[in-house]
């Protein structure tokens, strides 16, 4: 009994937290902002992640699946991230179970198996959808170029990766199986 209540109070939580997330494309396009910093997105324990917290810093967005060809990028994606981390890089690792039902782990589950796997020590958010009627709107607004100001795109398959620049903006948009550690990866972080 106390693990169906727990469990109950644990969901209704999360719908919550993604009420609070939610935003149309009408709130995006009366924003007037082509920037990041203006999206709170759930994190993979419940809590709410302000993007703005980030500014100054490059940010690769990446949407991920655990049971996925691709799922040992996780592996690169760490290394990438520690090897960056102190030169203002941040890699923000977005589940998504939209591709080959390759994520259909919950949060939790998800986050344990990066962690004991890879040793995942980015951050990870909460499991979102990335195309289709229920994209979520930040992916919203990293395919649409009337929002993002850079590129429409479409989310081709997991571990398609975005990268922003310090100043809030889309700047590159890196194919799935393109490596996070590629020379265009590592020439951008390193660019001033």
């Amino acid at each position: 009994m106390r693990t169906i209540l727990i469990l109950t109070i644990a969901f209704f939580q999360s719908v919550t937290l993604f009420a609070q997330q939610l935003t149309t494309m009408e709130d995006l396009k009366s924003n007037n902002s082509d920037v990041i910093y203006q999206f709170k997105v759930a994190d993979i324990y419940g809590g709410m992640f302000d993007l703005a917290q980030l500014e100054g810093k490059k940010i690769m967005i990446v949407n991920t699946a655990s049971e996925c060809g691709l799922t040992p990028q996780y592996e690169e994606l760490q290394d990438l991230y520690s090897r960056f981390e102190q030169d203002n890089f941040i890699i923000l690792a977005f589940p998504a179970n939209n591709f080959g039902q390759q994520e259909p782990g919950t949060n939790q589950s998800i986050m344990t198996f990066c962690s004991t796997r890879f040793g995942v020590s980015f951050p990870m958010m909460s499991k979102i959808s990335v195309t289709g009627e229920e994209i979520h709107p930040l992916y919203m607004f990293l395919t649409t170029k009337k929002l993002n100001g850079l590129a429409d795109s479409e989310v081709k398959w997991n571990f398609q990766k975005y990268l922003i620049d310090a100043k809030g903006k889309l700047s590159m948009i890196i194919q799935p199986n393109v490596s996070p550690l590629d020379r265009s990866v590592l020439n951008w972080i390193e660019s001033h």
